[in-house]
């Protein structure tokens, strides 16, 4: 079977490495609520809706919320610009600004860094926004 157009863009990577982070936020907010209620919690259905309450795994919970509500913008723009082209590479370019600042961003968030995790998520979106910038013009 012979590689589509597809095939050669430089953004299926970053598709790729962007499942890998979620993958990692999805672990960091079970094992860490986990750690804190136990692992029956876990194998359990959960029907009691007992939320953990410490500190890491309510910040490790928002953070994989936080990724959340970028991420579908991320895959859209990212295909949007597979499809019509990114002749000048400010697409890819921004597309590697988000996937950065969304790595960055889990550490400082965990930490509880104030400041520089809200400048880092400003850094992903305008990341989103190049992309965005480049298919609308």
């Amino acid at each position: 079977m012979q590689p589509t157009f597809l095939a050669a863009s430089p953004f299926l990577p970053l598709v790729g490495l962007s499942v890998v982070l979620l993958i990692i936020h999805i672990m960091l907010q079970a094992m860490s609520a986990t750690k804190e209620l136990g692992s029956s919690w876990n194998a359990s259905p959960r029907d009691d809706e007992k939320k953990p309450t410490g500190k890491l795994a309510g910040r490790a919970a928002r953070a994989s919320a936080n990724f959340l509500e970028t991420y579908p913008a991320f895959i859209a723009l990212a295909f949007g610009l597979i499809l019509a082209g990114d002749p000048h590479g400010f697409g890819l370019t921004g597309a590697w600004l988000w996937l950065v600042c969304r790595i960055i961003y889990i550490p400082l968030y965990l930490a509880g860094i104030p400041y520089i995790r809200s400048a880092v998520w400003v850094g992903s979106m305008a990341g989103l926004a190049t992309m965005l910038l480049v298919l609308l013009f």
